[in-house]
């Protein structure tokens, strides 16, 4: 705690934003005077909270959790505080972990299952770096969910109708927010990179500097809450929903992902350019695996909307150089930066839990010394659908998985099949408009 309290001391915080990211991403936690925050160094919150669905709801089986409803120990990571910059006094924020009353991390915790899959890394000398690239849309105000989501309105006073690829003047028609979206990252040290529009209306991609797993996570995770933050000053929404727009296509969370030795060098690439065994281990373990962890990396109803029917969606586990119709890309490069792209995560996905699964996937993979099929050189899209085509049937995939189970925790994918299950019939006991549409008179 000594160096949060110098930090805290030199920028005068007189409160403290105190985070954990559940399930879904989004931030719990409470909100703490400083002097508070630095007496108690740290704080409880109950274990139960993990289990609450997007809905505020919770599970029929609940089984996983202690029925006392224990309280969690949580403490501050040094590392991750920051600057709250949209705060109108000195607020800082600062990412706990999550301990038992043993001081053993809690097993359920997000931040808890990465460090879990990172640690059997840690194990055999290797170290996973890895790069995510996170697309997202500005919407217009949306205040009644009957109504389907439209974009924006830009500086010159019209919403975008037409696909704008890699403009700069359609970045430019949002530049006031971008702006304010900058300074934020400044002040947080997110060391956000390369910013372009992407192929939907008012659709964007952010690049994340390459670096350390857990580090690159809570870049996500508290990248997503400052666009959101960025957005509502001007009147807008920030989403990070897969499908938001039928019309338009799905938003990604690309991980780029390599492995180094104690000494950093690239365990994936040789010295003539080609690539390691290791590296194809790495490959095969998420052809093979990929479909028992999709609940992961589309976590929601929606995110297969843009995985069965979206655009420039992957549909199979084939993997290819350069070859974008793959879900597996491995871009060109030399040796050094040698690396594959998940291009299956959507940008719905909590970043702890899909950097998770993509590890767990490639460890296996070199555990067991599996193969991969042959790289994919023509399109993908060419080939037939193979992954779960629902979240009950990818939930299903991952809870008769034994090998993930025990790379994520059985606990864990417990609570989460829970979780999710009953999220997924909770958004089938609502009739939709189509219904009302297409079958009340009609059968």
């Amino acid at each position: 705690m000594d160096s949060i309290k110098g930090w805290m001391d030199a920028n005068r915080i007189t409160e403290v934003e105190c985070l954990i990211p559940d399930f879904t991403g989004n931030a719990r936690g409470k909100i703490i005077p400083a002097s508070k925050f630095l007496r108690e160094g740290g704080m409880r919150l109950p274990e139960v909270i993990f289990i609450q669905t997007v809905t505020g709801d919770y599970p029929d089986d609940d089984s996983m959790i202690d029925p006392l409803e224990r309280d969690m120990h949580l403490f501050p990571d040094p590392n991750t505080i920051r600057f709250v910059p949209w705060a109108l006094e000195p607020t800082a924020q600062v990412i706990h972990d999550c301990f038992d009353t043993s001081g053993n991390l809690i097993d359920i915790a997000p931040r808890s299952v990465l460090r879990r899959v990172l640690s059997c890394f840690d194990k055999q000398g290797w170290k996973p770096v890895v790069a995510p690239e996170l697309e997202f849309y500005l919407v217009k105000r949306n205040e009644d969910p009957d109504y389907p989501l439209v974009p924006p309105i830009g500086r010159n006073g019209r919403p975008e109708t037409a696909r704008q690829s890699f403009s700069i003047d359609a970045v430019n028609e949002f530049d006031p927010i971008f702006e304010d979206m900058y300074d934020y990252c400044e002040a947080q040290n997110l060391e956000v990179d390369t910013l372009v529009h992407e192929s939907g209306a008012a659709q964007m991609e952010i690049n994340f500097l390459h670096g350390d797993a857990i580090e690159l996570a809570d870049q996500v995770f508290l990248f997503k809450r400052t666009m959101r933050e960025a957005a509502h000053r001007h009147g807008i929404y920030a989403t990070f929903m897969a499908k938001p727009m039928s019309d338009e296509p799905g938003s990604a969370m690309h991980i780029h992902q390599s492995l180094v030795d104690s000494e950093g060098r690239n365990l994936f690439g040789t010295e003539n350019g080609g690539n390691t065994e290791l590296f194809l281990h790495f490959i095969a373990g998420l052809q093979k695996y990929t479909p028992a962890v999709t609940a992961l990396l589309a976590p929601n109803v929606n995110s297969y909307r843009r995985l069965t029917f979206g655009e420039s969606a992957p549909r199979n586990v084939q993997w290819g150089v350069e070859n974008r119709t793959c879900g597996l890309r491995v871009p060109y490069s030399d040796a050094n930066a040698r690396r594959v792209e998940n291009r299956f995560a959507g940008a719905d996905a909590n970043p702890y839990l899909a950097l998770a699964a993509t590890l767990a996937c490639g460890f296996l993979g070199m555990q067991e010394k599996l193969m991969p099929l042959p790289e994919m050189k023509t399109s993908a899209y060419d080939l037939p659908y193979s992954l779960p085509r629902t979240l009950e049937e990818a939930l299903s995939h991952l809870e008769h998985c034994d090998p993930i189970k025990e790379m994520l925790g059985e606990r864990f994918v417990e609570a989460f099949v829970a979780v999710k299950r009953k999220e997924y019939e909770t958004y089938f006991g609502v009739i939709s408009r189509w219904e009302r549409e297409f079958l009340l008179l009609n059968v």
